[in-house]
């Protein structure tokens, strides 16, 4: 299937507030706009989550990132630089979000992404697009399309039809930076 082909697909149903299953540059995930409240609810719903259980957000680069957040601490950046595997970084105060995408703290995970189908589909989008492994809340993280369970793969409204012999072991690394500079590493 073309790459061009399953990004129009996917960005058909996310415009319409749809939720997609999708591989990442981690494991596979499901998503949605970022800024649609009622698709982010229809995720929680999907993973049977509380929704004090955060969610993160993917970005294509700084300019999405700066429509997400205010002020970036420099210390994201040069975590960025230097990361040698994928790294979701929890920031402080986020906007133009759904709500419920944010935690207690006032802070998301956001993770850049050089992933051809997520930067392109991002692209169309011009929106940060939701991300939380394909299973349900206290399952195990799939890593392969071939474990994920039929309820997520039944209830999302698009399937990406890329990469479903993809092996993945390793979610990201997450650091939470806040805006007074403490950095604490959540998830190698």
């Amino acid at each position: 299937m073309e790459i061009n082909t399953e990004i129009h697909n996917a960005f058909e149903v996310i415009k319409q507030g749809g939720i997609i299953l999708y591989p990442t540059d981690t494991v596979w995930g499901i998503g949605c706009d970022a800024s649609n409240s009622e698709a982010v609810q229809k995720i929680f719903a999907l993973k049977q989550r509380a929704e004090a259980k955060s969610m993160i957000c993917l970005v294509n680069g700084e300019r999405m990132l700066y429509s997400m957040f205010k002020d970036i601490p420099e210390t994201a950046w040069q975590i960025w630089d230097f990361a040698t595997k994928p790294t979701t970084l929890v920031l402080d105060q986020p906007k133009g979000i759904a709500p419920a995408l944010i935690a207690e703290d006032q802070s998301v995970g956001v993770r850049m992404v050089k992933e051809p189908f997520c930067y392109k589909l991002m692209e169309r989008m011009k929106k940060p697009l939701v991300s939380t492994s394909a299973n349900l809340s206290g399952q195990p993280t799939p890593k392969s399309f071939k474990e994920i369970s039929p309820e997520i793969i039944n209830g999302v409204d698009y399937v990406v039809n890329l990469h479903h012999e993809k092996m993945c072991d390793k979610p990201s690394t997450i650091i939470k930076l806040t805006l007074d500079s403490q950095v604490k590493v959540i998830r190698r």
